[in-house]
């Protein structure tokens, strides 16, 4: 069997945490290699990047036939643009990849979305839902139940609780802890160590403990 191709929107941070991550499946026995990253950079055009090249912008996609796509452009300055950033490249639904690490551990009554990348160590519980085109950083934990948004990151050492539900578009930085059943509006940042206890229930940017709105 031929190996599918995988090109990553992007080319700089998680992006080449994704490409490991790919070169992880195939060491076992996925059928998948890297292709090389496409990126919008004037500087980044004819490149490489981790031994793979820059294979031209994002509105370049269309030209791979039979490729697979995952994005990764999506820090805490753009994650919002996710969408646009992932509809600028007008690839099908059916060809955007999905990028489980082979470290990570997902309950087998889990769902994970199209275009979604669990990194290294990653956890999720049975009955949890992740949507389309999130990341999920390392040593993260989703615990079960709890449904994720379209277009959402979790940073490194995320815990989410059980039953808890994060819209869509949200940045959640770093080692932060959410508590049971908690509810974060779509759109928003938590910043990086927060403890979360209460609903965040309009779009915002939180941070501390207990995790707070700030302006």
């Amino acid at each position: 069997m031929n190996a599918r191709e995988i090109i990553i929107i992007g080319c700089n941070g998680n992006c080449v945490d994704i490409a490991e991550a790919v070169e992880a499946l195939a060491a076992h026995g996925g059928a998948v290699k890297v292709a090389g990253f496409l990126d919008d950079a004037d500087g980044m055009q004819g490149a490489e990047v981790a031994g793979y090249p820059v294979l031209g912008r994002i509105a370049d996609a269309a030209k791979f036939a039979g490729a697979g796509f995952v994005n990764g452009i999506g820090s805490p300055k753009s994650y919002r643009f996710k969408a646009d950033i992932i509809a600028r490249a007008g690839v099908p639904v059916e060809r955007w990849a999905t990028v489980i690490h082979p470290t990570a551990v997902v309950s087998r009554h889990a769902r994970i979305g199209r275009g979604t990348v669990l990194l290294a160590n990653v956890s999720v519980g049975a009955g949890a839902r992740i949507g389309d085109h999130c990341m999920v950083l390392q040593n993260s934990v989703i615990s079960h139940d709890s449904t994720i948004g379209d277009c959402s990151a979790l940073a490194t050492g995320v815990c989410v609780s059980g039953g808890c539900a994060i819209g869509e578009n949200c940045y959640i930085g770093g080692n932060v802890s959410i508590r049971d059943g908690v509810r974060i509006a779509p759109g928003s940042l938590i910043g990086i160590g927060a403890v979360v206890v209460k609903d965040v229930a309009a779009v915002c940017v939180a941070f501390g403990n207990p995790a707070r709105p700030r302006a």
